[in-house]
């Protein structure tokens, strides 16, 4: 068994290894840049993404901010999943960044970024203390 699952069997709060940490740091911070989404809707006649999917971006920030918060401070891996899980959706609204055509370099950078830092925060969020594994 893993020092993670050592600890959630003996009903105490997982010992968290520095890169399930800096997973959890790094879906805070990407959660606190999704929150203003909604506040910054695409102008008028300019390519970019529509309101529902900047509404729907601001409140899956809340999901990842909320769920890597619980999940760092009680070790709870129902929250590490529902924080994955809003990363894994927030990364698949991105995506016709990257086969529509017509949009901004910029953008589609910012598309980029969100996407490997997302990508980033789930791997090491979900890792795995070493030990032995039963």
């Amino acid at each position: 068994m893993s020092t993670v699952e050592q600890s959630e069997s003996a009903g105490t709060k997982p010992a968290y290894t520095t890169a399930n940490k800096v997973g959890f740091v790094l879906a805070i911070v990407i959660g606190v840049a999704s929150r203003p989404s909604v506040l910054m809707p695409t102008p008028e006649g300019e390519v970019g993404p529509p309101l529902l999917v900047l509404a729907l971006s601001s409140l899956l920030g809340l999901v990842i901010i909320a769920g890597a918060a619980i999940a760092w401070a009680k070790g709870s891996r129902p929250a590490i999943r529902a924080a994955a899980a809003a990363l894994i959706i927030g990364v698949i609204l991105t995506l016709p960044a990257f086969v529509t055509p017509d949009v901004p370099a910029p953008l589609r950078a910012t598309a980029a970024t969100f996407t490997l830092a997302s990508l980033a925060a789930i791997v090491l969020m979900l890792m795995r203390g070493k030990g032995p594994r039963a």
